[in-house]
């Protein structure tokens, strides 16, 4: 090293087995697996980092990146890895889904809500309100926090309604 510069990275030499998985990966139509494979036969070739982004026109580090993971996984650096962050956990667990079921079973009005059916965003805001989310949550993490319950979600339907204990008799007498 001269001055504080890291030395250039290359991969080691290849296996034939590797050499052929690789090349055949070049004529893949997922662009990743491609660009992999470029990266990874050109540093072979013993093409430096930089000089391999100017030629891929990508970015240094995805290169680096690539002959890292090339280094740690071997021909298995193809595979895309999941871009989740190993952090990412649910935030309506097993326990929480089932307080959101009985909440669910309840009218939207005992919750203050001047509405007689359940919407994603009444849902996502009755959750927040009682404790059972840090921060209201999107209606699309709720929407699949009720499919994970099996909970059939469809478009609210109008129906006309009363509190009027008396609605149905009333409801019946003007129909007739």
């Amino acid at each position: 090293m001269m001055g504080g510069m890291k030395p250039p990275l290359f991969i080691r030499s290849l296996t034939a087995e590797e050499c052929t998985r690789l090349k055949a990966a070049l004529h893949n139509r997922n662009a990743f697996i491609a660009r992999r494979a470029q990266i990874v036969l050109a540093s072979a070739r013993g093409e430096r980092p930089r000089q391999i982004a100017t030629n891929l026109s990508c970015a240094t580090q995805t290169v680096r990146t690539a002959i890292r993971d090339f280094t740690a996984r071997r021909a298995e650096c193809l595979v895309p890895r999941s871009s989740r962050p190993k952090s990412a956990r649910r935030i309506l667990d097993e326990k929480r889904c089932e307080q959101l079921r009985a909440i669910l079973h309840e009218s939207p009005r005992s919750f203050g809500k001047e509405q007689s059916l359940w919407t994603l965003a009444a849902v996502a805001e009755v959750a927040c309100s009682k404790g059972l989310t840090p921060a209201q949550l999107s209606l699309e993490a709720i929407r699949q926090a009720l499919s994970r319950m099996n909970v059939s979600w469809r478009r609210a339907k109008n129906w006309i309604t009363s509190p009027d204990p008396q609605y149905a008799r009333k409801k019946s007498s003007a129909s007739g």
